[in-house]
């Protein structure tokens, strides 16, 4: 097994870490760069591509694979680009919650539907913390935040089921709390034809936990206590909810080239 050592130097840029202690940010990180390891990846032909966001730190600056650092909520059409540009690349977006379901909703829905061949993972702490821990398209309702102090009058958005029924063709959703499932479930999303999606509930000491007196470690245990590998659980559901074959948006598009008589590089 490969050890911490030999991961933080072959995949992290060496940093000063910008994540606040505790952070989720870290360890997804740490299960990026595992699941390429084990899948044997070249890094050398790994795109990530992130927005705005604490989130979108963790490939740029500090995973070592060629990254696009792009505006808030846009990183899933620069993907759209890159993969279809670069049909041999694997094209990975990491982004937050508001990154990716708030201003960047829209994009996200019609990848699904569409089923583009790039993986995302959403780092969702139910906030947009980088900007001071305001409400987000996922703050649970009644979830006091600095532009909530009543509580959130609206539902969150249950991001993971709403790409599911777009239909992509592989969606899941995993805290940082189950780094070892996580891994897997990356390694699977890398492995599909299709447009991957992890939804990974992460913790945020700072915006979050600070108000309701948790560290870290309090709010890793709370998602080990809430989540449930059980769908008829009435707790969290953690676990794969889409797993099809259908259709890729780039091997469509490639189709219609070579129909054209173009030539594809």
């Amino acid at each position: 097994m490969t050890s911490g050592r030999e991961i933080r130097e072959k995949y992290i840029r060496n940093y000063p870490s910008a994540f606040c202690p505790g952070c989720g940010d870290g360890m997804v990180l740490n299960a990026l760069s595992r699941a390429v390891e084990n899948k044997q990846l070249d890094k050398n032909k790994i795109t990530a591509v992130s927005g705005i966001g604490c989130a979108a730190w963790i490939p740029s600056p500090y995973w070592r694979v060629d990254t696009l650092h792009t505006t808030h909520g846009r990183a899933i059409p620069h993907a759209l680009g890159v993969k279809v540009g670069n049909r041999d690349l694997e094209v990975v977006v990491v982004g937050g919650d508001g990154d990716c379901a708030g201003i960047g909703g829209n994009h996200l829905i019609h990848a699904a539907r569409s089923n583009l061949g790039i993986t995302v993972l959403m780092i969702n702490n139910g906030l947009y913390a980088m900007t001071g821990g305001q409400a987000g398209p996922t703050t649970d309702h009644g979830e006091t935040t600095l532009t909530s102090p009543f509580g959130n009058p609206s539902a969150g958005l249950e991001v993971a089921e709403v790409v599911k029924a777009a239909g992509a063709s592989h969606v899941a959703r995993w805290t940082t709390y189950h780094m070892r499932e996580l891994i897997k479930e990356i390694e699977h999303a890398f492995s599909t034809d299709g447009f991957s999606f992890i939804e990974i509930l992460s913790q945020c000491p700072t915006r979050s936990g600070k108000k309701e007196g948790l560290s870290g470690v309090d709010m890793l245990e709370w998602y080990r206590d809430n989540t449930s590998k059980d769908p008829d659980s009435d707790k969290i559901f953690v676990g794969r909810l889409a797993d099809i074959k259908k259709a890729k948006l780039s091997n469509e598009i490639y189709k219609q080239i070579r129909e054209c008589g173009g030539e594809l590089r």
